[in-house]
């Protein structure tokens, strides 16, 4: 018995007569490019899509999105593959029509349209809402910090600045020192001629006077840091790498089928400040009606919650654990009861803290401070619970009954709270994790911004098409093409 065999390569017909017959009727592709061929891309702003009278024809701006948006649905993200697949993929084939654009047109349209790109990722969450794919009842709100295109090697900061001047300042030294002890000595050695070493000197008196402009630079921006690859770039803490230099990417998704309702890129490496920002982005996009939010301790603030709370949205955010510096659990200060009536504070041994003063900061009062020295003084569990010679001292945040009423609000939405992780990790896990897109390509805030553009529509894309299905999605669009044309 043979092998299966393949058809012979030199007859005349080996491909059938339609490269159409190749994709099939479920295949993602034919999903793209209906949706695409619907786009007005003067009215959503991209690039050339009006074409001039005069000069050569360009691309159209069309078939750049359908090739980007394929790409990104296959992990393919560089400019180079993306041209590579163009004259050999045959699904890449079939959806521009045999067209083969080079790498620098291909990466010149992702750096050209970076608003018209926003402008496709919130003209898909429209068509979303349209369609009845948004729940608009609980969303969660989440941060992910995704890795700038600029290394730790060109990131500075005033200590390292001060540790290079110091380094370059003793490499001078060492070089000047040689040179006098050539001038005044033979030796059979090798060394290096006076013209190499003034060579390497003006090398380091180089490198001296960049990191004196970036220390200046410093101060007079007073930025912690300066990044010079790409400057809006920032050092932040990752936890499976430790630091890296990134973006934290402010992301609200949908609970009902896990859709990106929006994002937000920024330079900040930690989330406070957002909550109120994202939530109240996501109620307009709503058409203003009341929701629920979920999000984690990194978004604990008060000030973001009263806003919330204010414009009709429900927090539900997990609390803070403020710990002591002796590590010992039975004395944090979740441990200690406050009596409204007295307005003192219990602690775990039974000794009363009572009212001393106000906290202050920039004049403003900001929470209230309550202590019992004698009684801290005279405790047989002090070095439990605090270091310090003066005894413990409690702060009560000037908004603490709200904050407590917010706890109790989480604490009785538990199950609900737990579903926080299910809705958003998901998203982030696709993106970076399965799709490889924990990185950017491009530089600068709003380049970032528009890439990220295309991640998140090509997330929601698939998200959709496997809710509905192929044939169900073409159908939906078919159908509203025909209402546009109507129209």
């Amino acid at each position: 018995m043979g092998y299966i065999k393949g058809e012979e390569r030199n007859q005349t017909i080996l491909f059938p007569e339609s490269i159409d017959d190749y994709i099939s009727d479920d295949n993602s592709a034919r999903v793209i490019d209906e949706y695409v061929k619907q786009l007005d891309m003067e009215e959503l702003g991209f690039k050339k899509a009006v074409c001039s009278s005069t000069g050569r024809p360009p691309y159209d701006p069309k078939d750049m999105l359908k090739l980007y948006l394929y790409g990104y649905l296959n992990r393919i993200r560089s400019s180079r593959r993306l041209e590579h697949e163009a004259a050999r993929n045959i699904e890449v084939i079939w959806l521009l029509k045999k067209l083969k654009p080079d790498f620098k047109t291909i990466a010149d349209f992702r750096k050209d349209n970076k608003r018209a790109l926003k402008a496709g990722f919130r003209n898909f969450t429209k068509l979303c809402n349209g369609w009845g794919l948004f729940g608009k009842e609980l969303v969660a709100i989440d941060g992910s910090k995704f890795r700038a295109c600029n290394s730790k090697k060109n990131n500075y900061n005033a200590k390292k600045l001060e540790r290079h001047i110091k380094y370059i300042d003793e490499k001078i030294d060492a070089y000047l020192q040689e040179m006098e002890a050539e001038d005044q000595a033979e030796s059979f050695d090798r060394k290096p001629s006076a013209e190499e070493i003034n060579k390497r000197l003006q090398e380091l008196r180089d490198r001296k006077k960049k990191c004196e402009d970036f220390q200046e630079q410093l101060v007079e921006t007073g930025d912690n840091e300066v990044s010079t690859t790409d400057p809006d770039a920032r050092q932040m803490s990752n936890n499976n790498n430790g630091l890296d230099l990134s973006y934290n990417v402010q992301t609200t998704v949908d609970a009902k089928h896990k859709l990106v309702a929006d994002f937000k890129v920024t330079c900040n490496p930690n989330d406070l400040g957002e909550l109120d920002n994202m939530a109240l982005r996501a109620k307009r996009l709503f058409g203003g009606q009341a929701f629920e939010v979920l999000a984690d301790k990194g978004y604990y603030a008060a000030e973001d919650l009263k806003k919330c709370v204010a414009n009709h949205i429900t927090p539900y955010v997990s609390k803070q654990s403020r710990g002591n510096r002796t590590g010992d659990k039975e004395y944090l200060l979740e441990r200690f009861t406050y009596d409204a009536e007295r307005n003192l504070y219990i602690c775990p041994a039974g000794k009363e803290l009572v009212y001393i003063r106000e906290r202050k900061k920039n004049d403003k009062v900001i929470g209230y401070e309550y202590s019992n020295r004698t009684a801290c003084r005279a405790c047989k569990d002090r070095e439990r619970c605090t270091t310090s010679d003066r005894g413990r001292l409690i702060c009560r945040h000037i908004d603490q009954d709200f904050l407590d009423e917010i706890d109790l609000q989480t604490k009785l939405n538990k199950d609900k709270y737990k579903q926080r992780q299910m809705i958003i990790e998901h998203v982030f896990g696709t993106i970076k994790r399965t799709w490889g897109a924990y990185y950017f390509l491009t530089k600068k805030k709003f380049s970032v911004q528009g890439e990220l553009s295309l991640s998140f529509l090509a997330y929601n894309l698939r998200r959709v098409i496997n809710i509905l299905g192929v044939k169900e999605m073409l159908a939906r669009l078919r159908e509203r093409r025909k209402l546009i044309l109507a129209y």
